[in-house]
């Protein structure tokens, strides 16, 4: 009977097949422990040379690492192993041999690693940091089905820019003038319209030539519109979202936590519902605790928002940010007309910003007047003004970037290792 590493719990003194591929081995004289993997997981064959015919034990004293198996054997219970079983290997089948398989054991910078990302995926960190991914994009879907949200997809191809162009790729459309996405929400804004709560799930793009840890070049983005909601109400959507997601990969990712040596104690902490600190809060906080670089005005870097989180020791809202440094969409603030109705929510432990959200401007003429301001191209957002001509309501949204959060939840440094295959200001290969 065939099966997969993670199914075969379901087996225990079943004899089994899985496909594997050789992770590592260690073998003496009459025993062969072989580190197997199938994708599901990973776990230890042990071969006993009193136990297997002669090509069995020779085969398993020497094949080489990543090579593929099918690998047939009992599966017993093992409380030492992570899994609590492993497999008592009766046969193997060599599928392929590899050879001189270029990532072995020993430590390898992070630049020969990221060259051949296409194999270093197969690590077992970096499949934990995958499989903590997939949960998050899981557990995103399952909130927003659950919570009413209907499934919009937005174009990658577009003619306008939310947050204008500076950083946009463009391209040639035909004859035409195009840019890569860099949100999809103006056309989500007008799907809200339509369906009243929607989201999207997909890759964003960014031309910031930037270094740090936090950035990637194209990123993929979970965003939500929602009509008939002001600011307080989108605050609460995606605080709840966010502890969801947390909550599931506690629940469903614990190996893999494990893995990756994650403090599980800072996230089991992340619970509804998040602090919150205005701008003009957090611009006095700063200058406390000896940031007089900061000034009313001038938007956060990395350092300032990690003091701000730090403080909280929880995902905190910094809310009402000053008009100026924000886009031209957002919704003024009534009780102070120099800010507007917006929220970044910054992660615990210096992972920074993974929420971006507003209320939206509803009001047709101060829509205008904010695109003159910002000397956009008003032709390209006349459908945008339509929204706000025909049965415009108070409507906010927000996006978070996929994967700053999955660094966040695992605990890596970099968002480097958060894609499958990252962009980077200097890497477009493999």
């Amino acid at each position: 009977m065939k099966t997969t590493i993670k199914d075969a719990k379901n087996h225990i003194g079943q004899e089994v097949t899985i496909g594997a591929w050789l992770h590592n081995k260690r073998s003496s004289g009459k025993i062969a422990f072989l580190q197997l993997r199938d994708g599901t997981g990973f776990m230890q064959g042990v071969v006993v040379k009193s136990e297997v015919d002669e090509e069995t034990f020779a085969t398993a004293k020497n094949i080489t690492q990543e090579s593929s198996l099918y690998v047939t054997g009992t599966i017993s219970e093992d409380n030492r192993s992570d899994l609590g079983y492993e497999m008592q290997v009766k046969s193997i089948e060599v599928i392929q041999e590899a050879h001189d398989y270029p990532i072995t054991p020993k430590n390898h910078g992070t630049e020969f690693l990221m060259d051949h990302r296409h194999l270093w995926l197969r690590s077992k960190k970096q499949h934990a940091v995958m499989k903590i991914r997939n949960e998050i994009i899981r557990a995103t879907y399952e909130f927003f089905h659950g919570t009413g949200f209907v499934k919009i997809d937005p174009p990658i191809l577009t003619a306008s820019a939310p947050e204008g162009t500076s950083e946009l790729f463009h391209t040639k459309y035909f004859d035409e003038d195009a840019f890569l996405s860099q949100s999809g929400q103006l056309y989500l804004e007008a799907a809200a319209m339509a369906y009243g709560k929607v989201f999207s799930f997909g890759p964003t793009f960014r031309a910031e030539k930037s270094k740090t840890r936090r950035h990637l070049i194209e990123f993929w983005m979970i965003e939500g519109e929602m009509a008939f909601y002001e600011h307080a109400d989108s605050l609460e959507v995606q605080e709840q979202y966010v502890t969801h997601v947390v909550q599931s990969v506690l629940k469903n990712c614990e190996l893999e936590l494990k893995i990756l040596d994650r403090d599980t104690s800072k996230l089991e902490k992340v619970q509804t519902p998040f602090p919150r600190i205005s701008y003009d809060d957090a611009i006095e906080y700063l200058k406390e605790q000896g940031f007089d670089d900061i000034e009313w005005g001038e938007d956060f870097g990395a350092p300032h928002e990690t003091a701000i989180a730090n403080h909280f020791d929880l995902p905190v809202f910094i809310t009402n940010y000053p008009t100026k440094i924000k886009p031209f969409y957002m919704q003024p603030n009534p009780e102070n007309e120099d800010t507007v109705l917006c929220a970044d929510l910054i992660a615990p432990e210096g992972y920074g910003e993974i929420i971006g959200g507003s209320e939206r401007i509803n009001d047709l003429d101060l829509l205008e007047q904010r695109i003159e301001e910002h000397q956009l191209d008003r032709e390209s957002y006349n459908y945008y003004l339509d929204l706000r001509r025909y049965g415009s309501v108070p409507h906010s949204g927000f996006g978070l970037g996929l994967e700053r959060t999955v660094a966040w939840i695992s605990g890596v440094e970099h968002v480097r290792e958060t894609a499958p295959f990252p962009r980077l200001l200097n890497r477009l290969y493999p």
